[in-house]
């Protein structure tokens, strides 16, 4: 495929943090997600990043304003735990038209098999109009893992990771075509939604 038949594609990134947002350290989760989705993805991508405290009106709000600005895909780092200043899935769920349970059930099961307190973990996945938000991990390890899932000793995929079903939601909610390096992280498409010659 030459990038020209490749559709592009624009993606909200938001890392939720209070001491980063307001200069204590530097945040490494907008970083992270940008790697990641350009190892990950063919299709040419427009970011479009956000760094702001543990705030529920401001997270709802740039979830928002990131789908209504064209993003078919908005992923958020942070803030998901059971600490008082944790809420980005409260923020995330105020401006959701359905809920996607399944992708936080299987960020769970990946992170379980790392550490026990991935049952702590509150990671929800919504949709908002024809953009899939979802909230990630807060370490740029887990948003890794989580994404990509766990290969085995010789590549093969023990645990999926979400990834696998993004370019498929994002067709089904009328987004572009995305298209992933396979190597990084297979999308995984029933053989009537695969474009012709893909």
């Amino acid at each position: 495929m030459t990038p020209e038949t490749i559709d592009p594609v624009r993606i909200g990134i938001v890392s939720i943090s209070d001491r980063a947002s307001s200069g204590v350290y530097e945040d490494q989760g907008l970083p992270a997600l940008k790697d990641w989705l350009t190892r990950a993805l063919k299709n040419p991508i427009t970011f479009e990043p956000r760094l702001i405290p543990d705030e529920k009106e401001r997270i709802s709000a740039a979830l928002i304003e990131l789908v209504d600005a064209g993003c078919s895909l908005v992923l958020t780092t942070g803030g998901t735990g059971p600490a008082p200043r944790d809420v980005t899935p409260e923020a995330t769920l105020a401006v959701a038209h359905k809920e996607m349970p399944g992708f936080g059930e299987q960020m769970r099961q990946v992170s379980l098999r790392f550490v026990p307190t991935a049952i702590l973990s509150r990671q929800c996945a919504v949709i908002r109009d024809k953009s899939l938000i979802i909230n990630l991990p807060g370490q740029p390890k887990s948003i890794q893992e989580t994404l990509e899932g766990l290969k085995g000793p010789n590549g093969e995929q023990v645990v999926p990771g979400i990834f696998a079903a993004v370019p498929y939601c994002v067709d089904l909610i009328g987004g572009p075509y995305l298209e992933t390096n396979d190597e990084v992280c297979k999308g995984w498409r029933p053989k009537s939604a695969v474009r012709p010659g893909k």
